[in-house]
């Protein structure tokens, strides 16, 4: 049997991805900093770029690469309109896709939203052992992500299984998840 898990401090990237948005106006972005120093974790940088395939991904390809950053939460650009590329813009940079990610937003978002929850193109990944959660721009649905999923995956205390020992790797060692017993 393991020791209980120590709460660890995860070191988190928000990107916004938008044409109109500021950070004045920013209420998805605030809501998703907001929640992560609350939750005890470190914002270590915050952007808002416009909704550009080449843009996003220099962003994020910035923040994959820099050890300092252990998740990415992006905001925006998720939907069906021509501007939004963000999947467009993040999956060549995923090692790993996250489908359960996705799949479970879209699950919540359901019982909130109904049907329209198919128009969402949530999604997650890992790139370069940086765990990615891509949702929608609307604040309500990054309050769907964060309270029914992000929040506990970068929970170390979270059972049986998170992404913290996984991200944390570079700077603290790594355990693999507990077994379900």
């Amino acid at each position: 049997m393991s020791a209980t898990a120590e709460f660890i401090p995860v070191h988190v990237a928000v990107l916004t991805v938008s044409d109109t948005r500021t950070a004045d106006t920013d209420t998805s972005g605030n809501l998703l900093t907001d929640s992560i120093t609350s939750a005890g974790h470190e914002v270590v940088d915050k952007q808002i770029v416009a909704d550009d395939i080449y843009q996003i991904r220099a962003v994020v390809s910035r923040w994959v690469a820099d050890p300092g950053v252990e998740a990415i939460l992006v905001t925006g650009g998720t939907g069906f309109s021509g501007r939004d590329t963000t999947p467009e813009a993040v999956l060549p940079l995923f090692d790993k896709n996250i489908e359960g990610f996705g799949e479970v937003f879209r699950q919540i978002s359901f019982n909130e939203i109904g049907t329209s929850t198919i128009q969402s193109r949530a999604l997650g990944g890992l790139a370069n052992n940086t765990v990615i959660f891509c949702m929608p721009g609307s604040t309500n649905a990054c309050r769907t992500a964060w309270n029914g999923i992000i929040a506990q995956q970068l929970d170390a205390t979270h059972k049986p299984c998170n992404y913290v020992k996984l991200i944390t790797a570079r700077r603290l060692s790594g355990q693999d998840c507990e077994s379900r017993g």
